[in-house]
C-alpha cells in the first residue's frame, strides 16, 4: 500500500533512523500494518552485540511508534512539510516477549486508541512470524515545528 518513498513523506526519519520499510494495511482513524526487514547490516548490531546480534528493545518501540506516526500523520491529512512535527512522547505496558535478530521481518501494528488536543494514544505491537516480540501503549503528540 506505501513503498518507502511514500513513507518518507509522512516521516522526516532518515537512515539510519528510517524504521519502517512498508506499510501493507492503512485505515484511516484506527489501524496500520507496516513491517521492517532487519537485515545484519544494521549499524546498531556492530555494537549490540557483536557475537550475537539483537535489536535494541528502544528500536523496536520506536519502529512501533514511527509506523503509528504514519497512521496519524494519514488520518489528520497533514505530512512534516506542512510545518507539522509528530513526537514520541510516551510509552507505557511495554513488554519484550522475544529478541529480534537478523534475517527476522519485524511486522508493526497500531490502533488509535484515543486523540485528544494532539495527543494521541495507540495500541502497538510488534510480531515476527505471528510470534509477539513487543507491544506497548504509545503516545504521540502533533506539533508545529
Amino acid at each position: 500500500m506505501m513503498d518507502v518513498n511514500e513513507i518518507r513523506r509522512y516521516l522526516p526519519h532518515r537512515y539510519p533512523f528510517l524504521l519502517v520499510d512498508r506499510v501493507t494495511e492503512l485505515n484511516l482513524n484506527d489501524s496500520i500494518v507496516a513491517y521492517k526487514n532487519v537485515t545484519v547490516n544494521e549499524p546498531f548490531f556492530n555494537g549490540h552485540f557483536p557475537d550475537h546480534p539483537v535489536m535494541p528493545g528502544v528500536l523496536i518501540i520506536e519502529a512501533m511508534a514511527q509506523a503509528a506516526g504514519v497512521l496519524g500523520f494519514k488520518t489528520m491529512d497533514k505530512t512534516p512539510e506542512d510545518g507539522s512535527i509528530y513526537y514520541f512522547v510516551g510509552a507505557d505496558n511495554t513488554r519484550f516477549k522475544r529478541p529480534v535478530v537478523p534475517g527476522d521481518r519485524l511486522q508493526l501494528e497500531a490502533k488509535i486508541v484515543t486523540e485528544r488536543r494532539g495527543i494521541w494514544k495507540f495500541e502497538c505491537k510488534a510480531t515476527v512470524e505471528g510470534e509477539l516480540a513487543c507491544s506497548a501503549t504509545i503516545l504521540c503528540a502533533d506539533r508545529k515545528r
